[in-house]
């Protein structure tokens, strides 16, 4: 069980919210190449496209685990796991609802997709925190 201290350190929080914003933008979009994007939404062979990309994420957050608390690391795969299952609900919400990037939907598709990784992360973050946090 990880444990969660009563108190979090203040700069520790800060920090680890400050990484996982910083490891999202690196992930989702300096790393994220066309093949990730375009393959992921495909009808057909969207898997490895998706799981390269959720697996970026995944090494991204089992590093930062790594660096503070490496019997963590393990959520580097939750991370992945769960980033790859809001993709593709995303991409199937999309296709379904037949939007594009010049219809609303897609935005508030695309709103709840990104909504929803900041909130896994902010859970992360949390965990993070709580490891790095000194014991009172």
């Amino acid at each position: 069980m990880i444990d969660i201290p009563d108190q979090i350190s203040t700069l520790w929080i800060a920090a680890a919210s400050a990484a996982f914003l910083a490891k999202h933008f690196l992930a989702d979009f300096l790393f994220q190449t066309d093949w990730m994007a375009a393959g992921k939404e495909r009808p057909q062979g969207w898997l490895l496209p998706l799981a390269a990309h959720a697996g970026v994420h995944g090494a991204m957050t089992a590093a930062l685990f790594l660096a503070i608390s490496p019997p963590l690391a393990w959520l580097g795969l939750a991370d992945a796991l769960v980033h790859g299952l809001i993709d593709r609900l995303k991409s199937l919400a999309t296709r379904r609802a037949q939007v594009t990037p010049r219809q609303a939907g897609f935005w508030w598709l695309f709103g709840a997709d990104q909504s929803l990784h900041h909130l896994t992360h902010l859970a992360l973050a949390i965990l993070l925190a709580a490891a790095g946090t000194p014991a009172a």
